[in-house]
């Protein structure tokens, strides 16, 4: 028995520690059963490219999965595709694409973005539209319990009273915010995406309706298609079981996406839900929340346009706690540049440094410190301030090391790289060749153009012009091409 709980012990300390959005607490994540880590994270909407905000989330469960790998366990990462609901369906009716075909286009874009950031593939990526059977069938028990009911239209509604625990995740109960009376239309939740904090009884199945085009499904209860909660929690239950270990997406998806999952799920299987629930805090731009209106939504391509890297950008979008708010400035591009050049100087010194994952927390050697900082709820400041400092210490002592010490070294520096997911290639030229100086005046005149300061921003587009360069402003920012 002592030995059991030695061992127990040995293994939460040496393991990551990650807050959790429901206990207000760091707990150790570890599989609730077996030896492999099971966790669901939320994916894109295809429906357009993925914007920087939407990568700050997906970067941060890659370093997760690769910190968790790092201690020597294995792990099941699903991450869906939603290509199914409201903005699907709305966008490719407006461009007069089959729903199939536009979201195919939008998926292989966010394949091609992910490659480029060095993101780790899931283990398995299920999309809504073919989990449209196990959706219809969890509607049908949920109505069998008394959880859901039929409206008159033919849609299909949770039932928010019946579920005692709703509330949970985002402490509805502590706002004094209450259930609705089921008895009112209006008082019900059709949409699949609200911000305003309430607790009105959401759908499961949509009826099908006239701008839905030809994108509906047969059901018990009429055409139509699943609501957009209920897809993850179908996919989830398919590929994870009634219960697993972590189940992570933004900070906006607390409420009410991740509730009425719990809620669904829960009344639907009998059992928890989710052992951890890690939220990733937003990303703002130039000190300003991301919007439309801004023009501040930066896609990989547009940034690739003005000259960085998406490497850069993965620096970028790591450097900062997952728990506050990242402030993302072109000049922390620059600075991105600069330090992975040091990392890349040290990794020419140190000479061939092997491929893969560590398999324990010992493989690291004189870089422990770096995953220590990474098991401490994934402080990626830390963790790069420390591997920063070693290497300010070894650049001296490399020429003096025996064999030993320095394959030492190589494989610690090594799985910190593999930990960060940095690949430390040669920067790639920009599409364009743009030249550096032109690629700066291009960065400076957006940068007075966001500022309204419109005479500096003409007389850098002059200057660009000089050097037989263009600029032309887009929905999504700028682009630099030779002048014809």
């Amino acid at each position: 028995m002592a030995s059991d709980i030695l061992k127990n012990h040995n293994s939460q300390m040496n393991c990551l520690h990650l807050y959790d959005s429901q206990t207000r607490k760091n707990k150790p994540v570890t599989p609730i059963e077996g030896d492999t880590l099971r966790f669901y994270c939320c994916g894109p909407t295809v429906y357009g490219p993925a914007h920087i905000g939407n990568f700050r989330t997906f970067v941060m469960q890659d370093v997760f999965r690769r910190v968790v790998e790092s201690t020597g366990l294995k792990t099941r990462h699903v991450r869906n595709l939603t290509d199914v609901d409201d903005k699907t369906i709305r966008q490719s009716q407006a461009e007069g694409v089959s729903l199939g075909d536009f979201t195919t286009g939008w998926t292989e874009k966010f394949h091609k973005d992910s490659e480029s950031l060095n993101l780790l593939p899931p283990h398995v990526e299920p999309s809504a539209v073919d989990h449209i059977p196990e959706q219809i069938e969890m509607i049908a028990t949920l109505i069998e319990k008394g959880h859901a009911y039929r409206s008159d239209d033919g849609s299909v509604y949770f039932k928010v009273d019946s579920f005692e625990d709703y509330g949970k995740l985002s402490r509805l109960k502590e706002r004094e915010i209450t259930t609705n009376n089921v008895t009112q239309e209006t008082e019900r939740e059709d949409s699949d995406e609200y911000e305003r904090e309430s607790a009105a009884d959401f759908v499961l199945w949509k009826s099908r309706k006239e701008e839905d085009g030809p994108n509906f499904w047969e059901s018990p209860w009429g055409q139509g298609r699943p609501g957009w909660h209920l897809e993850c929690s179908a996919m989830c239950k398919k590929h994870l079981g009634d219960s697993f270990d972590v189940h992570s997406g933004g900070e906006d998806l607390l409420f009410p996406h991740h509730e009425n999952e719990i809620a669904q799920s829960e009344c639907c299987n009998g059992a928890a839900f989710v052992n951890h629930w890690f939220h990733i805090s937003h990303l703002m731009v130039d000190g300003a929340k991301m919007s439309k209106s801004l023009n501040n939504l930066y896609t990989i391509d547009q940034l690739e346009e003005m000259g960085h890297t998406a490497e850069e950008v993965r620096y970028v979008l790591l450097s900062g706690s997952y728990g506050q708010q990242l402030n993302f400035t072109l000049d922390s591009l620059k600075a991105a540049g600069k330090a992975l050049e040091r990392l890349r100087d040290f990794k020419e010194k140190l000479g061939a440094i092997p491929d893969g994952v560590a398999t324990s927390l010992d493989d690291f050697g004189p870089f422990r410190p770096v995953i220590d900082a990474l098991l401490n709820d994934l402080n990626t400041s830390d963790a790069l301030g420390k591997l920063f400092s070693l290497i300010k210490q070894y650049q001296k002592e490399i020429p003096d090391l025996d064999n030993d010490t320095l394959n030492e070294a190589r494989r610690g520096f090594a799985y910190c790289i593999f930990a960060l997911g940095l690949k430390l290639d040669i920067p790639k030229t920009s599409k364009s060749n743009v030249p550096e100086n032109v690629a700066q005046m291009a960065a400076d005149r957006w940068e007075a153009k966001q500022n309204k300061d419109w005479a500096k921003s003409d007389e850098l587009r002059d200057a660009i012009a000089a050097e037989g360069w263009q600029v032309k402003d887009t929905k999504e920012g700028y682009t630099v091409a030779p002048l014809a």
